[in-house]
């Protein structure tokens, strides 16, 4: 009950703030939260040749003072969990329109609908780790200060399925095919099992609102480009057998305002319905 009538006073707070100027809304409508970052074994699951992997989906904006905080302890937290961490950032909501200055834009119709699917939060920074409900909270969504403990209990978990990834690029056509090879080490608990391909870009440089002022110069990380699967994934019933081995093919045509060499494809296993639990995640970069 207490989290949910703080969650409440969040939700209100920010309601008080659209009433105001629209700098106004802009520092008070995030949450500032101070990282916490908890000792860890940065291979928590072992040495076996399946580590879990950890799927962190953070919702962010140009406009939101304090999502550069978020993001910096995402970046510590991969420095702790290397490869074991998987991250996208996801520009949808209130704060994510550009600037009239900014580049880019960063929002994309595949966010917005994972603002609505993954539900939206009460407070920024936040975001999602592997999906999941944890016991005691309100929602998927967490807080910074969560990130870290929720992480660090996802990464010691067993994966129930593995993922093999096998790209190619042709850098003249700008031509993209992935390969995905999905194996279920053990039986899933679900009825709709879901496979989804994420095209992410780091290490983009345009505006972003921070605590000092507007950043002309800020590197933007792992920001969400776009689906090859649905957003919500592609069906992948053969799953629900165990041992099952299932081959599914993505191809795709590189933006041309991409830096390939910037960019990662985002590959994971999930349930879909009132569970959206990521069972296994994994990565590779467009361009080595």
């Amino acid at each position: 009950m207490k989290k949910i009538i703080n969650k409440l006073l969040i939700l209100v707070t920010q309601a008080s703030c659209i009433l105001l100027t629209a700098y106004c809304v802009l520092l008070s409508g995030c949450e500032e939260i101070p990282p916490t970052l908890n000792p860890v074994d940065p291979n928590p699951s072992g040495g076996g040749a399946t580590p879990r992997k950890v799927l962190i989906e953070e919702f962010s904006g140009v406009k939101c003072v304090n999502c550069p905080a978020g993001s910096e302890a995402i970046e510590n937290l991969v420095k702790i969990y290397s490869d074991q961490l998987i991250p996208i950032s996801i520009h949808a909501g209130f704060f994510a329109p550009p600037y009239p200055e900014s580049k880019y834009d960063f929002r994309s119709a595949d966010g917005t609908n994972l603002l609505s699917y993954l539900g939206e939060p009460l407070g920024y920074p936040t975001a999602v780790v592997n999906r999941k409900k944890f016991p005691d909270e309100f929602d998927i969504q967490l807080t910074q200060n969560q990130w870290a403990g929720f992480i660090a209990q996802e990464a010691a978990q067993a994966p129930e399925v593995t993922l093999t990834l096998n790209r190619t690029y042709n850098a003249a056509n700008r031509r993209l095919e992935l390969e995905v090879n999905v194996k279920t080490l053990e039986p899933i608990d679900g009825s709709d099992i879901r496979l989804s391909v994420a095209l992410t870009e780091t290490n983009i440089t345009d505006v972003q609102l921070a605590p000092g002022g507007k950043v002309n110069d800020y590197k933007h990380k792992h920001v969400l480009r776009d689906f090859l699967s649905n957003y919500d994934g592609n069906p992948i019933p053969e799953a629900q057998k165990d041992g099952t081995v299932i081959k599914k093919s993505f191809t795709y045509n590189l933006s041309n305002a991409w830096v390939a060499e910037n960019c990662n494809m985002v590959v994971f296993v999930h349930l879909n319905g009132e569970r959206k639990d990521v069972l296994q995640a994994e990565q590779v970069k467009v361009v080595e």
